[in-house]
C-alpha cells in the first residue's frame, strides 16, 4: 500500500488545466502501492489529488464524459458528504468488471465488493487514508456479483473544491488476478525449489552415511557367522532401522524430484480402472469410490508405478479426512484453457487432468498453502511427506499440482500432465533400439591370475574402502579412487579394467557420468555400474550425456543403477551379471604390473 498527498499542497507543484477550471497535484511516484502499474512505470504526472470549480455530475454532454465511458479502465466516484460515502457514478467498464448492474451499485458503499477472504488489514489501510483525505493505492481481493473473487489494483484519490472542501473520491480499478496468481505461483515454486535442493543434498549425504552403517553391519554378520545369536539379532534390528531410514530418504528425493522415473505411454482412464481395486481396499468400507472418467482422453508419458503411488497418497489423505465415511470421486478431463495453462507456467498445449474430490473436513487456506511442504502435517502420526511426494512426481513429469479446499466442504486435488506427443509405435521402437543397442565388447582385459579388475570410484572413504574390501573378498582385483581425475590416472597407470563402479555426485570438476564417458572413450564397451542415492534423470545414457555436459550421444542402453544404500548381496549380484553379460573375446593384454 502507498498513501499520497491530501489537500495540503505545501511546496508541491500544482498542474492547472482549463484556465483554472481544475487543478491537481501530480503523483510524482508517491502512489505506487500496487503490484501492477497501468502505465508500466511509476506514475509521475497523473493527478493524485484534484481541485475543481464546477462540482456536480449533471454535465454529461462533453468529450470528457464520453472518454470516461469509452475507456476500458473501470472508474467509480463516491460522495463522502452523504452518509456512508455512497457510489454516485460508475462507468460501463466498472459494470463489466464487477458483473453488477448500475442500479445495484449506485447509492451503496464500495464495501459490498469485499468478501470473506478480503484482508481486513488492507481495508483498514484504505479507511485510514480516506479519513485523512489522502490518495491511496492497494491490491485488494474483491468479489464479482457471481461470487467469483478477483484481485483489484485499486487507486483512490480525493477531489476538493477551490476552498479545499472535500467533494468526491475518485477510484480506478484493474483486474490483476492473472498476474497475482502467476506471481504467487512463481514465489511458491521458488520456495519449493529451494526446499527441494536442500532436501536432495541432505538425502544424498544421509544415504552415504546409511551405506557405511549398512555395509559394516553386513561385514559384522559375516564375521559372527551365527556364533553369537544375541549380537546377530541386534545387528538385524539395526539393519531393519536402516531400511526404514532408506525409504524415508527415497521419499525425500521423490519430493525433491530427484527419483528415477521410467516413463511409458499411459492412458489415465485405463490406469485408474485397473488400479481401482487397490484404491477401494485403501479407502476401506466407510468410503465409497466413484469414477467419473471422460471418454477418449489422450495418453500421457508417465511412470505408471509412481502415478499409482501418487494416487494412493492422495486417497489416503482423503480417507483420513473422512473418519465417519463419505465419498471420493476420481475424474479425468482434458485441459485446453490457455489462461489456466499460463497461470501455472506450463508450455502451451493440451493437458490431461486427473482429479480427486473428497467430502472431508477440508483445509484452511494457510494449511492448503503449505500442504506440499515436506514434514508439514496436521495428522498426529503422519510424516508429512504424502503430498510432498505427489508434488515432486507431478513436477518431475512436467505437470502441475492444484489444490482447492474449503473448511467443511472437502478438498479437490488435480494432477495436470501434458499429453504425449509421441505415438505408442515410436516409443516401442525406441525401447527396442535401447535393448538392441551395442553388439557386445570387442575385447576385455583380465587381470593377472584370471581375476576380473573392477575400478571403484567414490569420494566417501568409508564407502570406498567397504566396497573395495567386499569385492576383494569375492576374488576380484580392485582399484579404488576418490575422484574421477584420480580414476583416470589409475587407468593410465594400470591399463584397462573390466568394470567401472562409480558414484555420481563427487566433488571437483568431474562427476560420475562424465567419468563414465571419459572411460568409454578408451573402452567403448566397458560395463558400468552406478551407485547413487540422488537419481536425477538417469533413465538413459543419452540423458546422462546431457547431464554430464557431453555433446555426443552414446549407443549403450539404459544405465545400470544401484540405489544407495545397497546391500552387498545386491552389489555382488549386479557385478556378476554385468561381467557375465560382457564375456571376454580376446586374451589377457594391456595390464601393466608395476614390478
Amino acid at each position: 500500500m502507498a498513501i499520497g498527498s491530501g489537500k495540503d499542497i505545501g511546496d508541491k507543484p500544482v498542474d492547472e488545466q482549463g484556465e483554472g477550471q481544475s487543478a491537481g497535484i501530480p503523483a510524482a511516484g508517491e502512489v505506487e502501492g500496487n503490484s501492477f502499474s497501468p502505465m508500466g512505470n511509476p506514475g509521475m504526472r497523473h493527478w493524485q489529488t484534484s481541485f475543481i470549480t464546477e462540482p456536480g455530475l449533471g454535465d454529461r454532454g462533453n468529450i470528457f464524459f464520453a472518454a470516461v465511458q469509452m475507456t476500458r479502465m473501470p472508474m467509480v466516484v463516491t460522495d463522502p458528504n452523504q452518509p456512508d460515502n455512497p457510489i454516485v457514478f460508475v462507468n460501463r467498464a466498472f459494470l463489466d468488471l464487477t458483473e453488477y448492474e448500475e442500479g445495484q451499485v449506485i447509492g451503496r458503499n464500495c464495501r459490498f465488493l469485499q468478501g470473506k477472504e478480503t484482508n481486513p488489514a488492507t481495508v483498514a489501510e484504505v479507511r485510514s487514508a480516506l479519513s485523512e483525505q489522502r490518495a491511496v493505492a492497494v491490491d485488494i481481493l474483491n468479489y464479482k456479483a457471481s461470487g467469483k473473487p478477483f484481485w483489484n489494483a485499486l487507486f483512490i484519490g480525493p477531489i476538493f473544491d477551490q476552498n479545499g472542501k472535500l467533494l468526491y473520491y475518485f477510484a480506478s480499478q484493474l483486474d490483476i488476478t492473472r498476474r497475482r496468481v502467476s506471481e504467487q505461483s512463481y514465489l511458491q515454486a521458488q520456495k519449493m525449489e529451494a526446499i527441494g535442493q536442500l532436501t536432495a543434498g541432505l538425502a544424498h549425504d544421509f544415504n552415504n552415511l546409511l551405506q557405511v552403517a549398512s555395509g559394516n553391519q553386513e561385514m559384522a554378520l559375516e564375521l559372527l557367522k551365527g556364533n553369537n545369536e544375541g549380537a546377530v539379532k541386534a545387528i538385524e534390528r539395526a539393519q531393519s532401522a536402516i531400511e526404514k531410514a532408506s525409504k524415508l530418504t527415497q521419499q525425500l528425493l521423490t519430493f525433491a524430484r530427484k527419483q528415477r522415473l521410467e516413463p511409458k505411454r499411459v492412458n489415465l482412464n485405463a490406469l485408474v480402472v485397473e488400479f481401482s481395486e487397490m484404491l477401494i481396499r485403501t479407502l476401506g468400507e466407510r468410503v465409497d469410490l466413484h469414477l467419473d472418467l471422460k471418454p477418449g482422453v489422450p495418453s500421457c508419458e508417465l511412470d505408471p508405478t509412481h502415478l499409482e503411488m501418487a494416487l494412493l497418497n492422495v486417497l489416503i489423505n482423503a480417507r483420513d479426512a473422512m473418519p465417519q465415511g463419505g465419498r471420493v470421486t476420481i475424474g479425468t478431463s482434458v485441459l485446453t484453457d490457455k489462461e489456466r495453462i499460463d497461470a501455472h507456467g506450463l508450455q502451451p498445449g493440451v493437458y490431461v487432468v486427473i482429479c480427486i474430490i473428497d467430502e472431508g473436513e477440508g483445509m484452511a487456506p494457510e494449511v492448503a498453502r503449505r500442504a506440499t511442504e515436506p514434514f508439514f502435517t496436521t495428522k498426529g502420526p503422519g510424516t508429512g511427506l504424502g503430498l510432498a511426494m505427489v508434488h515432486g512426481f507431478v513436477q518431475q513429469s512436467h505437470g502441475r499440482l492444484e489444490i482447492d479446499s474449503m473448511m467443511g466442504k472437502g478438498t479437490t486435488i488435480r494432477m495436470i500432465f501434458p499429453v504425449s506427443d509421441r505415438s505408442a509405435f515410436e516409443m516401442a521402437a525406441e525401447r527396442l533400439a535401447d535393448q538392441q543397442a551395442g553388439n557386445g565388447p570387442n575385447w576385455n582385459v583380465q587381470a593377472i591370475l584370471e581375476r576380473k579388475t573392477i575400478l571403484v570410484v567414490d569420494d566417501s572413504q568409508d564407502i570406498r574402502e567397504l566396497s573395495q574390501n567386499f569385492l576383494q573378498s569375492l576374488g576380484y582385483r580392485v582399484l579404488a579412487a576418490a575422484s574421477g581425475e584420480e580414476a583416470l590416472g589409475l587407468l593410465d597407470r594400470y591399463g584397462n579394467v573390466d568394470l567401472l563402479f562409480t558414484d555420481v555426485i563427487m566433488p571437483g570438476g568431474m562427476n560420475g557420468l562424465q567419468l563414465m564417458q571419459r572411460v568409454r572413450e578408451r573402452q567403448p564397451d566397458i560395463p558400468v555400474l552406478i551407485a547413487t542415492g540422488y537419481m536425477d534423470d538417469l533413465s538413459s545414457v543419452s540423458g546422462a550425456a546431457s547431464l554430464a555436459g557431453g555433446g555426443r550421444s552414446a549407443p549403450e542402453g539404459p544405465l545400470n543403477i544401484l540405489p544407495k544404500p545397497f546391500r552387498f548381496a545386491d552389489l555382488a549380484e549386479r557385478v556378476r551379471s554385468e561381467l557375465e553379460a560382457h564375456p571376454p573375446r580376446n586374451p589377457v593384454r594391456d595390464f601393466r604390473h608395476e614390478g
